[in-house]
């Protein structure tokens, strides 16, 4: 089978003046798409790799791919920039991996998400989203927050725009702190109660029904203030933290992320894979976002790590998110599906889940 890979690589972009170095951060290295390349190829297929916008536009016209394995961020700012690949494989009937524009673009908005989610019963920290202009202080005063508060860009990723200045424990500081997001990031901000947990993040695969492939706490290895998983500590990770799998929670904690997880993916309509994070207290996890496409970096990636940690490694991690988007797919387009799963025949295993509950 003919598979193109969608995605945005950091040397392709040149960077100007008045952008922020965090730019790129949600962007692909060579050596993700290179890895994920490689396993597709020993899997039997053709692979391709695609790129995005106009020459992404130009090949899928001139010669289609079969299947699309979709790691697309798009560029910008706007909320539904997640959105474009995936609508535009829909619209030239062209199946891929991941979920759809809808769910794309629901998860890139942090409050969007957390209402979805909410309505479902998982806990979510209360916060506001604050446009420019917005009377800040009567705003936070009106919802009632409580302090210590974080700040966050309303429609990004990768922890981009969320450093260690992010947190906020006096209320006079916060006009500073939103107003610089907001200049940095162009776009809403998001100031939410900041949760006094341990940072978990849960992987789910497959669809029908999902289930929990892993969960890993990250663990801060010096705590001279609250912890946040900011871009400098994920830039530094190897010296910064360091990763438990499972996390070191009661086991009715366990349980209660578990069922979190899978009400959040479904809710939120995710499919084949996805990272969901949670800021969890002794028994109540709240929900902080999720990712649709996660990082597939066979280096330096939690969905990698927590994988690892169950036994599954990269290759037969790629192959399952593969096979997943085969199987659902196959409904509609049965010979895409039959021509993928031979080859994946004898390469796709079984994963031991030691905290699937």
């Amino acid at each position: 089978m003919k598979i193109g890979i969608t995605c945005d690589l950091k040397t392709e972009v040149s960077l100007a003046a008045e952008v922020g170095d965090d730019s790129q951060e949600e962007f692909d290295s060579p050596v993700t798409i290179e890895a994920l390349a490689g396993v597709l190829r020993r899997l039997g297929h053709e692979v391709e790799i695609l790129g995005d916008g106009r020459p992404l536009l130009e090949r899928l016209l001139s010669d289609p791919p079969d299947f699309v394995f979709n790691l697309a961020e798009g560029e910008g700012v706007g909320r539904s920039r997640e959105a474009r690949v995936p609508a535009l494989l829909e619209m030239l009937r062209i199946p891929y991996s991941g979920s759809d524009p809808l769910t794309l673009a629901v998860t890139l908005d942090k409050d969007c998400a957390k209402r979805l989610v909410a309505s479902h019963g998982v806990a979510v920290p209360r916060g506001v989203v604050v446009e420019p202009g917005d009377d800040l202080l009567p705003l936070i005063d009106r919802a009632q927050l409580q302090l210590p508060l974080i700040v966050k860009p309303a429609w990004e990723g990768s922890s981009k725009g969320i450093h260690a200045t992010s947190l906020v424990e006096h209320l006079l500081d916060l006009p500073v702190v939103v107003a610089t997001a907001q200049r940095a990031h162009r776009q809403p901000v998001l100031v939410e109660e900041f949760i006094d947990g341990v940072e978990v993040t849960v992987g789910v695969l497959g669809n029908d029904p999902p289930e929990v492939l892993g969960m890993m706490e990250v663990v801060p290895l010096q705590r001279e203030r609250p912890f946040i998983y900011s871009l400098a500590v994920k830039r530094d990770w190897q010296r910064q933290v360091r990763y438990r799998c499972p996390p070191e929670l009661p086991a009715e904690a366990h349980s209660a992320l578990a069922q979190a997880a899978l009400t959040v993916y479904r809710s939120l309509g995710c499919r084949d894979v996805a990272r969901i994070d949670f800021r969890c207290t002794r028994t109540t996890p709240y929900f902080l976002e999720v990712n649709p496409l996660p990082g597939i970096n066979p280096e330096s990636s939690d969905l990698v790590f927590l994988a690892r940690a169950g036994n599954c490694d990269y290759e037969r991690l790629i192959g399952r998110i593969l096979e997943a988007a085969l199987t659902r797919v196959a409904t509609t387009l049965p010979s895409v599906a039959s021509c993928g799963s031979a080859s994946h025949e004898g390469a796709e295993g079984v994963c031991t889940h030691p905290d699937r509950v």
